[in-house]
């Protein structure tokens, strides 16, 4: 258990957050988000003993073990697996090491070799296996996915859900941290909140309490004028100065509430370049490699209006695919023809380290474009969240977020029918990433995306090129069609690797079942939980219906309800005060169905889930 009392911290005069308050208990996984330099990491590194807060205090049992996964990337051991083992409890319990690291995507040979031979991705990941090793009571996790491809993502997935202790995660991969967490903690307007439940359901409650404090402001504000103008009015009237007198008084202890100050968003589209024909770019058995082929006669046709995403394990082709199409590589054989009228747009991850570091992010930004087009960066900058004085920052003093929303704007200002998207969201926060969708989702020109996040995958992907069973494979169809018809050949190996070396158990064991098998029960478990959702969906979408309908109902019967009193009209106002009481009880009620429903929605959502992952 860990007990955060009255905790703030500043820096300079931004504050992050102010006297907050939670608890996380045994065996609680909570989700931690708000924007990026909103305070996430600094209150990991609070809770650490890494920096210290400006007051309050946190509280833990004696000899709470707290684990976190170190950046700092310095090895004592020859070996990978060597390394990993050192942070066991019981150093005798080796095969827990090797359980880890092959689910984290080192294969036996790679256990063997020093860890100093590795990507610095691959380090991080023997620093994670670490920290799970470690059995901490308390397990931090900061962006764990940024350095794991997508099957080491699902492995993990699997892993944090069957963790007994506690657990806060960082993460912009709002899938990943639905399918793990069993509740939320916010930052958000310099307040630290916890609820029990998703990020969606956290969201959706910020919302609406926002919603209650304008409305109650507008309220507060129409009765000041209300107020003011009796005032105004009868000021001079000596026969009723009492009561102006008592009406002074409660304008002065009403105050005045302040409008909530506006959260800069992501706000922006791409700019598309006209496209008439049919197909933007094609390729014709292409091979590329250093000494064996990353991908071998690969053909594709890539037409206007196309979402493909590209996915599979690190180190296997994509981004160098990525960087083929962009036309950066030089082929070993095979041809890519691109269209007279094809505008590439091009987000690479390695890019962000190309920023000139002395520019302003509008020089930046309009260093991508053609011509004299400062104020068309200056607009861009301020989509990309840097308004006014902002725009001209120097890149040197960007954070990484910062930066990639740097790069987004450069390929706004340029014009593109085609974008070819590198792991855009790798330094982004949750909204931003439903901004980055919802941009998508309104462009019309084609995306080839490479992501490990199954948010983005299940939210955009139409076709798939798939790096895995040691090539590369065109799939035309949606991911939960790839999971369900084909499914990752890592994933088998494992379940029958983890089937073949447990105990068996009559009464308990679950038969093994071939690929063919858990694809067909796959999918009949997908078509049932289709089956029992989607009356759930209807249901509530009906039940937010009918609160909307009823609130604007509400306002229509309040404002007939003062008229009416104005003017003394009595039959009007008891008939208006029985439909008001009834519009009262119908909200109530609908609001009752709604938080019936919707949690119903969720259990039964969390036990499909839970099937699909056990198959």
């Amino acid at each position: 258990m860990i007990i955060v009392k009255n905790l703030s911290k500043s820096y300079g005069l931004t504050p992050l957050f102010i006297d907050a308050s939670f608890t996380l208990t045994r065996g609680e996984k909570a989700g931690l988000v708000g924007r990026n330099g909103h305070g996430k990491s600094t209150l990991f590194k609070i809770i650490t003993g890494h920096e210290e807060a400006d007051s309050g205090t946190i509280e833990t049992p004696a000899g709470y073990r707290i684990g976190t996964v170190e950046q700092h990337l310095s090895f004592s051991e020859d070996t990978v697996v060597a390394e990993a083992a050192t942070g066991l409890a019981e150093p005798d319990e080796r095969w827990k090491a090797e359980k880890i690291l092959s689910g984290l995507g080192f294969s036996e040979s790679d256990m063997l070799q020093k860890p100093s031979t590795f990507s610095g991705g691959f380090q991080v990941r023997i620093n994670l296996a670490k920290s799970l090793l470690g059995e901490p009571d308390l397990l931090l996790l900061d962006e764990p996915t940024n350095y794991l491809d997508i099957t080491s993502i699902r492995w993990l997935i699997q892993f944090l859900r069957t963790w007994q202790n506690e657990l806060m995660l960082i993460t912009h991969d709002r899938s990943f941290m639905d399918s793990v967490i069993t509740h939320t903690i916010s930052i958000h307007r310099t307040e630290i909140k916890k609820i029990a439940g998703n990020t969606e359901k956290m969201y959706q409650q910020i919302i609406k309490e926002e919603e209650i404090v304008e409305k109650t402001r507008m309220n507060d504000e129409k009765r000041r004028k209300e107020v003011q103008q009796f005032i105004d009015q009868y000021r001079s009237k000596a026969r009723i100065a009492s009561r102006v007198q008592s009406r002074i008084k409660m304008l002065d202890k009403m105050g005045k509430s302040e409008k909530l100050a506006a959260i800069e968003e992501l706000d922006f589209s791409f700019n598309e370049a006209p496209f008439q024909a049919k197909t933007l770019l094609s390729t014709d058995a292409i091979t590329f490699g250093y000494t064996e082929p990353l991908f071998k006669d690969l053909s594709l046709s890539i037409e206007k209006g196309d979402r493909i995403c590209i996915i599979g394990k690190n180190g296997k082709g994509k981004t160098t695919l990525l960087k083929a199409l962009a036309g950066g590589l030089p082929l070993q054989s095979g041809e890519i023809h691109s269209h007279q009228h094809t505008r590439i747009g091009y987000f690479e991850q390695t890019n962000i380290s190309s920023l000139d570091p002395n520019r302003t992010v509008e020089q930046e930004i309009a260093s991508s474009g053609t011509g004299d087009n400062a104020q068309l960066a200056r607009n861009i900058a301020g989509s990309m969240m840097f308004k006014g004085d902002d725009a001209l920052k120097k890149i040197s003093v960007l954070s990484g977020g910062e930066k990639a929303r740097v790069m987004l704007g450069k390929i706004i200002i340029k014009p593109a029918n085609l974008l070819l998207l590198d792991e855009p969201t790798n330094h982004f926060d949750i909204q931003s990433c439903d901004s980055l969708i919802e941009a998508l989702d309104s462009y019309e020109g084609a995306v080839v995306m490479v992501t490990h996040n199954e948010m983005f995958l299940r939210a955009i992907a139409q076709k798939l090129i798939v790096f895995h069973r040691n090539g590369v494979q065109i799939f035309n169809g949606s991911y939960d069609d790839f999971l369900e018809k084909i499914g990752w050949e890592e994933e088998e190996q494992k379940n029958s690797q983890t089937s073949q070396n447990s105990t068996t158990d009559s009464e308990s064991s679950t038969p093994m079942l071939n690929p063919k098998e858990a694809r067909k029960l796959r999918s009949e478990i997908i078509r049932e939980r289709s089956d029992t959702l989607k009356p759930l969906e209807k249901t509530i979408k009906q039940c937010e219906t009918v609160i909307v309908e009823t609130e604007q109902k509400q306002e229509s019967v309040q404002k007939r309800l003062i008229e009416a009193s104005q003017n003394e009209n009595g039959d009007t106002i008891r008939a208006l005060s029985i439909e008001a009481h009834e519009l009262s009880e119908l909200l109530e009620t609908t609001f009752n169905k709604l938080e019936e429903t919707t949690l119903e929605y969720e259990a039964k959502k969390t036990d499909f889930e839970e099937k699909l992952s056990q198959i």
